[in-house]
């Protein structure tokens, strides 16, 4: 199993982390919430845990979409 991050950056807009955690990962408002604040103050969030191929999809598809919406947002994922 892989876990998926969202790492900070100083130009992502808080807002957009947040439709990025609800779109992509299906969390609720609350809990994008949190995780992007975990994310600003941290430094990096764990968005969620999945087997390889739906990490790597879902890592491909964050990015794809920041690099569309002009944001930095940088999305990795390490072995749990």
């Amino acid at each position: 199993m892989y876990k998926v991050l969202l790492l900070n950056d100083d130009f992502t807009p808080m807002d957009f982390v947040v439709v990025v955690l609800e779109k992509f990962f299906g969390l609720s408002r609350e809990q994008s919430t949190q995780v992007m604040l975990k994310v600003h103050r941290e430094g990096k969030g764990a968005c969620g845990l999945y087997p390889r191929d739906v990490a790597a999809t879902k890592v491909e598809q964050v990015s794809e979409f920041s690099r569309r919406h002009q944001h930095p947002l940088a999305c990795v994922m390490e072995e749990n």
